[in-house]
């Protein structure tokens, strides 16, 4: 089964989340829309029809987004099929968190790593 497919997305929390946007935006120019984000877009081999989106965010250090996660982080996987993966993940005995959320955007599932790390698993909605 393939599991991990690429990187669907980096966010992190910032203490001043707005003056931190500001600086990427006028030192990096990265084109950080009104969600607080900004999202890169590109093609593969895999799907030269469709455009991949990679998702950079920047949030509010109090937001409970990353929870239970501890980290300042948290990354985003592409996935093929995650409902198959993440029945893999609870069979090897990962901490699957027991959510899983499908909207117009994707499906998404998050699992913790043996470090406390939330990471997001996210199958894109097809085409993309």
């Amino acid at each position: 089964m393939q599991r991990v497919t690429g990187l669907g997305g980096v966010f992190f929390r910032a203490l001043d989340a707005t003056a931190l946007r500001a600086w990427y935006q006028r030192h990096l120019g990265i084109d950080i829309q009104p969600w607080g984000g900004a999202a890169f877009s590109w093609v593969n081999e895999g799907n030269p029809a469709g455009i991949g989106t990679t998702i950079w965010n920047i949030t509010e250090a109090e937001s409970d987004y990353f929870a239970p996660g501890k980290a300042s982080f948290m990354i985003n996987y592409r996935v093929a099929n995650l409902h198959a993966l993440v029945a893999a993940l609870r069979a090897e005995g990962c901490n699957v968190l027991d959510r899983v959320e499908e909207s117009e955007y994707g499906k998404f599932a998050w699992v913790i790593d043996p470090e406390g790390n939330k990471v997001e698993l996210w199958e894109p909605p097809a085409g993309q």
